[in-house]
């Protein structure tokens, strides 16, 4: 991935993350409606209390996406929205409105890739 498009995507995913959390936090019950009955009934905790943290965690993905402090805090940022995204694909089905995340979990799964850090890359043993 070249340099510019690697920044646009990143930066652009960054604030979809971050504007997400803020909406969230302006209506988390709105929000909560979303998840499905069956999962709600697995929550660990009230559903307004998952959305709040969902909400705090998209802020958070969004925020080091942004601002790029370090190549490892990004590829986390980049896996942790990678993560978060299945997760609400799985919690509140595949439908009109969250056909958009399966667009941005490409996009996040690509920041990831693209920042896997040296160390955990295979090595190839040549013949």
């Amino acid at each position: 991935m070249n340099k510019l498009s690697f920044h646009i995507l990143r930066f652009g995913i960054g604030i979809t993350f971050l504007w997400i959390g803020i909406m969230i936090l302006n209506d988390p019950v709105a929000w909560g409606a979303m998840i499905s009955p069956k999962i709600r009934a697995l929550l660990p905790a009230p559903i307004k209390t998952v959305i709040i943290n969902t909400a705090i965690l998209d802020i958070a993905v969004g925020i080091f996406l942004i601002i790029n402090i370090h190549p490892i805090i990004t590829f986390l940022a980049a896996l942790f929205g990678s993560f978060h995204l299945i997760i609400v694909l799985t919690a509140a089905g595949i439908d009109e409105v969250t056909v958009r995340d399966i667009g941005l979990l490409g996009g996040t799964i690509s920041l990831a890739f693209a920042l896997w850090p040296e160390k955990f890359k295979i090595k190839r043993k040549e013949i």
